[in-house]
């Protein structure tokens, strides 16, 4: 209701003050991004009982996010399912490099991905070409049959019908200072978003031998502690270890599982302050198992140290405490 009822100020005020309109635009990609938050839980089957209702509900939102569902739903499956993994890297994930594979690339090599991980084309470009192109096909499921197909090219006619009817009723105008800016902030808000839950310093990634989906899910995510007002609008996905490690629980539980289990409080816990400084890390070392700027290669930070949690045991209280 808020997203809707700011649109149609915003495309009001237009003939009034294209300043005004834009402000109102770009406040609203926030309630856009609790939008996406509510597809993702549609898209885990964790929104409602039903699952036939939480994929209707996704596929309608997925026109407001420029998202495809289906395609987004199977290829974020795919990403809880081998997050942290090294040997299963390039599915629903930013590109990362270790230390040795970043050593035996080429100038060129080296370049590029130092193009592709700096934050300015990280968060700037990237997003755009994600849900503004990249979401037009159905990027890695291109071979996996109809379905993915049918997601991507539905929502594909469901935004030009949206858009055509933007045009059509409000003329370019509309398009180029309410639709454009929300949707492009948004964007932009969300990578970061998905990038902090799992680019931090002190992250986890292992070799197929090494890896398990619950250490990983555990140690490989981050618990994003925001302000109150963020926490909203992100719908919690700030608590992303928990979400990892039981991802059925619905966005407005996740308070109370770190609420029963102060434990997780302190896990892999990141500040809005200190997590600007995770944009400069770049690679991966597996010797230290911490992330580090790729400028300094001499640098490494000394290995860590301290308990960690026992994951498995820990998903059994999880879920029970949000079952309860």
């Amino acid at each position: 209701m808020p997203f809707v009822a700011i649109w149609a100020v915003a495309w009001w005020i237009l003939s009034i003050s294209t300043v005004l309109a834009l402000v109102l635009a770009l406040a609203n990609a926030a309630f856009l991004v609790r939008l996406f938050m509510i597809q993702h839980d549609c898209g885990h089957g964790s929104l409602f009982r039903g699952r036939r209702l939480c994929d209707w509900i996704g596929r309608g939102l997925g026109v407001l996010t420029l998202t495809p569902y289906d395609v987004w739903r199977r290829t974020h499956a795919i990403h809880h399912a081998s997050t942290g993994n090294l040997d299963r890297r390039g599915v629903g994930d930013i590109p990362i490099l270790t230390v040795t594979e970043y050593r035996q690339k080429r100038w060129l090599g080296r370049a590029l991905y130092r193009l592709i991980r700096n934050p300015v084309f990280l968060f700037g470009v990237v997003p755009f070409y994600t849900f503004f192109l990249q979401n037009r096909l159905p990027v890695h499921l291109m071979r996996s049959g109809w379905r993915y197909w049918l997601s991507a090219m539905a929502t594909n006619a469901a935004i030009g019908l949206f858009l055509g009817v933007i045009v059509w009723l409000g003329g370019w105008d509309v398009l180029l200072f309410v639709f454009l800016p929300t949707t492009l902030l948004a964007a932009v808000a969300g990578m970061w978003f998905f990038y902090v839950q799992h680019q931090f310093e002190e992250t986890s990634w292992q070799h197929e031998d090494a890896w398990n989906v619950q250490e990983a899910a555990l140690h490989g995510s981050s618990h994003y502690d925001l302000p109150r007002m963020l926490r909203w609008i992100t719908g919690n996905i700030g608590v992303h270890h928990v979400h990892h490690l039981a991802s059925r629980i619905p966005f407005y539980r996740l308070p109370e599982v770190i609420a029963d289990h102060a434990i997780l409080v302190e896990t892999r816990r990141i500040t809005l302050w200190q997590s600007f400084r995770c944009a400069r890390l770049h690679l991966w070392d597996e010797k230290h198992r911490k992330f580090f700027h790729s400028r300094r290669p001499g640098r490494l930070p000394p290995e860590p140290s301290g308990t960690r949690l026992r994951s498995r045991q820990l998903l059994l209280v999880v879920n029970a405490s949000a079952l309860r």
